[in-house]
């Protein structure tokens, strides 16, 4: 197979062969696929796409490219779940003990946070010692014991991922629904997962930002997984808000702990967390239906067994012991804590949620490069949401910061986020369920 030759193909509009799709992702290794030739295989799918058949291929070749997990002997169903990302979704954190709590075994292999985007990662580095780099055995042992583990993808799980990423990213080409899908899927297939339920985000704070778009994705990524051998369904939820009330690393940590001990659940994220684990429940065998699903994880959630794993799981990869007893004197914190007021009254009718996030990112608590470190003291608390009246004087939010001027640079970012009207408005549903 020539590379110059299966470029001009794709840019032809003619189909690709598997097994020259396969040859050609074998070629990033040792770079017998040059830089210049995988930026123009990219641009031409960004042009002309990929047909399901091929997506699948691709996505398979680099699948392949490095380890694919082996779950053999562990007795659970192994499962897990993607989100296309957003601000203040923290779901994983109470999403993997709650399901691990019903039964399942939720490997989940998580990323960082880039842009206006938070990063399970990055939330899981505000614990004091907790690795988000176990060796394969420790990895092995606390997903088999305890039911869950969060951590860190390793650089031999689809590195092809990795180079091909890298080179779309700074050549316009990322924006291809079938190059997401190969790039989500084949991270997920190298889990070696046996069911995958994808949360797909719209709105002002997504990826996607219309429902249109989101639902392309969506019906991209389950036709592609269930051509890979993946058992996988989606649901699509709405980011024209935060998530949580709450939004940065370690106040995302803390929300999450009192959301798992019943001290405070905001409902739309008490919403999505709980449909997606029934949906897992569900798509393994571990319930007989979503709504028995529901129950079985609602119940896991109310009983304390879910904050009882998260414990478990925290301290078996290196954190406190008593880290859900005592994270306020775990967790990091911010030295300046402070209210942005309303300058009048009204009802908050939009907000712009990647503001939100990038007024996070202003107080250092993300990032523009991968590279870059990130500061997991400081974020946004008590962010109110749609529909909300506020008088003036009362809170928008709470800013923890280290410094006045960063107080300052985030509350430009969160005064441009909010939109008031004079009547109430009704709050779009966060779940539209999917469809395939």
């Amino acid at each position: 197979m020539l590379p110059q030759e299966f470029i001009r193909a794709k840019r032809d509009g003619k189909p690709l062969d598997p097994a020259e799709i396969a040859a050609f992702i074998g070629g990033f290794e040792g770079e017998r696929v040059t830089e210049g030739q995988v930026a123009a295989f990219a641009m031409a799918v960004f042009f002309n796409g990929l047909a399901r058949d091929e997506t699948v291929a691709l996505t398979l070749a680099m699948r392949d490219s490095g380890d694919v997990l082996d779950w053999s002997g562990i007795g659970r169903p192994i499962v897990d779940k993607h989100s296309t990302g957003g601000v203040g979704d923290n779901v994983s954190l109470m999403l993997a003990p709650i399901v691990a709590a019903c039964g399942g075994a939720v490997p989940m292999i998580s990323g960082r946070g880039l842009g206006h985007t938070g990063g399970t990662l990055d939330k899981m580095e505000s614990i004091p010692g907790y690795s988000v780099t176990p060796d394969n055995a420790l990895f092995r042992k606390v997903t088999d014991e305890i039911g869950c583990a969060i951590i860190g993808q390793t650089g031999r799980l689809a590195p092809a991922d990795k180079r091909f990423y890298g080179i779309r990213d700074v050549t316009a080409t990322v924006e291809s629904i079938p190059l997401i899908t190969a790039s989500i899927l084949s991270k997920k297939l190298a889990a070696g997962l046996q069911g995958l339920v994808l949360d797909v985000k719209s709105g002002s704070g997504a990826f996607m930002g219309t429902e249109a778009e989101a639902r392309a994705l969506a019906e991209s990524l389950v036709a592609v997984a269930n051509g890979a051998g993946l058992k996988t369904t989606a649901l699509l939820t709405g980011m024209d808000e935060a998530l949580a009330s709450d939004a940065g690393n370690a106040v995302e940590v803390r929300n999450a702990v009192r959301f798992l001990t019943g001290e405070h659940r905001d409902p739309r994220l008490q919403a999505v967390t709980l449909t997606l684990a029934g949906e897992m429940l569900a798509l393994v065998g571990l319930a007989e239906s979503r709504e028995e699903g529901l129950a079985k994880a609602t119940t896991a959630l109310s009983d304390g067994r879910a904050a009882e794993i998260f414990g478990r799981m925290v301290h078996a990869l290196g954190g406190p012991s008593d880290f859900v007893e005592k994270m306020d004197a775990h967790l990091p914190k911010a030295e300046l804590v402070r209210d942005i007021v309303a300058d009048e009254g009204g009802v908050i009718a939009a907000v712009d949620t990647r503001a939100l996030g990038l007024a996070v990112v202003a107080l250092g608590g993300g990032r523009t490069r991968p590279q870059d470190p990130v500061d997991h003291a400081v974020g946004l608390t008590r962010i109110a949401g749609l529909g909300t009246e506020l008088s003036k004087g009362d809170v928008i939010c709470s800013v923890h910061a280290r410094s006045d001027a960063d107080f300052e640079k985030a509350e430009a970012f969160v005064r441009g986020a909010y939109r008031f009207g004079a009547a109430p408005t009704e709050r779009p549903a966060v779940i539209a369920r999917f469809e395939a």
